[in-house]
């Protein structure tokens, strides 16, 4: 999945001479905390409604002094580049622009979690562990032939670290309700099993999580 593929034709960006005032009427509008700037097709910037705050409404954005630097994704940049620069500033939204970096739209962070809760990996039945090793021995094919070993299989993967750490959380989705010879497999090679979800604690706190943080984008 790229930026193209999740662009947003719903909001449409700010113009210099639109006011700040104008551009909070448009965040009200769609729960969001951030609006790009644009001339023509060029982009100019990410405006924050912080940014807003400190300035006057009724005077035009084009002469606001921004906050933030000028974050973008090419439109053929992957999902996890859109992910990134999202968590790294703090982004409701960031603008999509084509390989001479004019303006061409928006992914919003909403749209984003969607794509994630509609994937296989979160949708099929299964269950969850977690996995706590060594950053060093730390090898996916290994873990993934334990699991096969089983006749079951892993839908998705991902790695949680801690820079003052050695150790690593390795959370596994995998195709199986009942994991437990899965997990005695984990444990005779001597993998500590951290944690374990089945579908229904899984899927229940992922709703919870979602619409949790649906209510706080909403606000």
């Amino acid at each position: 999945m790229t930026a193209e593929q999740l662009i947003s034709d719903s909001i449409i960006p700010l113009r210099t001479s639109d006011t700040g005032e104008e551009a909070l009427g448009l965040m009200n509008d769609f729960y969001i905390r951030h609006l790009p700037i644009v001339n023509d097709k060029q982009l100019l910037g990410l405006i924050s409604e912080d940014d807003i705050l400190e300035h006057d409404v009724e005077e035009a954005v084009g002469s606001y002094r921004l906050s933030l630097v000028r974050p973008y994704v090419h439109s053929n940049d992957h999902i996890y580049e859109i992910l990134r620069l999202i968590a790294e500033y703090q982004l409701t939204l960031i603008p999509v622009v084509d390989h001479d970096e004019n303006y061409i739209g928006l992914v919003t962070m909403e749209d984003t979690l969607q794509y994630f809760a509609r994937t296989a990996s979160f949708s099929e039945p299964g269950s969850i562990l977690v996995l706590e090793i060594n950053r060093r021995d730390y090898q996916l094919s290994e873990i993934a032939r334990i699991v096969e070993s089983e006749s079951a299989a892993i839908l998705s993967s991902f790695v949680t670290s801690n820079l003052d750490s050695t150790r690593i959380d390795v959370t596994l989705k995998i195709n199986r309700q009942n994991v437990q010879a899965i997990i005695a497999t984990f444990n005779r090679f001597d993998y500590e099993v951290k944690a374990t979800f089945n579908e229904t604690e899984y899927l229940d706190s992922l709703r919870d999580r979602y619409d949790s943080l649906m209510a706080y984008l909403n606000v």
